[in-house]
């Protein structure tokens, strides 16, 4: 996968691994991981699937409808990159925090919904529920940090109150933060986000 990895100061700290929304690059959210986590080293990835010419993670087969099939083949896609990675760049694996953006947050998302371990924590910036009607791994203790627009109109409230319920009945530790604001990305939903990683020590 296209991607690109810089190495952060702090060894300890989680690596970032950024996945961008709907036409976006693997530059992206390159500040705002910058804000979340200064010393993180980051692995920002591009997705593999174009629609119109747009960088996505996965196909849909219209706005708000998986491609199921290919949102699993892509899970698995990232699923075996970051391993791959982790042994190209020695990062440690198993501390990896996920920050996803729109179709980013989902297919990082995804990525819980489907893999026990895949993420140590995950920060998803208006996602979707990615599939419905599976069992979702153990994910106790799995931090993870949902932005959320009251007033979005390609993610309704009661989809990210649902994403929020599935997480939490599968033991994930989940904290949903409200902006009075549409489906764009805010600079107080970011600072958000990096008080809550912070609080996870």
């Amino acid at each position: 996968m296209r991607h690109i990895y810089e190495k952060g100061a702090n060894a300890e700290a989680p690596t970032l691994v950024l996945f961008h929304g709907t036409g976006g690059t693997e530059r992206d959210l390159i500040g705002v991981a910058r804000r979340i986590s200064p010393d993180s080293s980051i692995l920002s990835l591009r997705g593999n699937v174009l629609e119109n010419g747009m960088p996505r993670f996965f196909r849909r087969l219209a706005e708000g409808v998986f491609d199921i099939e290919d949102l699993i083949f892509r899970t698995k896609e990232v699923y075996d990159f970051l391993e791959e990675a982790a042994a190209q760049y020695g990062f440690d694996r198993s501390n990896l925090v996920a920050v996803g953006y729109s179709n980013g947050a989902n297919i990082a998302g995804s990525l819980l919904f489907h893999y026990a371990g895949a993420l140590k924590g995950a920060i998803l910036h208006h996602p979707m529920v990615p599939r419905r009607g599976i069992a979702l791994p153990d994910l106790t203790g799995v931090p993870v940090f949902i932005g959320a627009g009251a007033n979005d109109p390609i993610c309704p409230p009661q989809e990210t109150e649902e994403l929020q319920r599935l997480l939490s009945e599968a033991g994930a530790s989940v904290e949903v933060h409200w902006e009075r604001a549409g489906h764009q990305l805010t600079v107080t939903e970011v600072e958000a986000a990096a008080a809550w990683l912070q609080k996870q020590g």
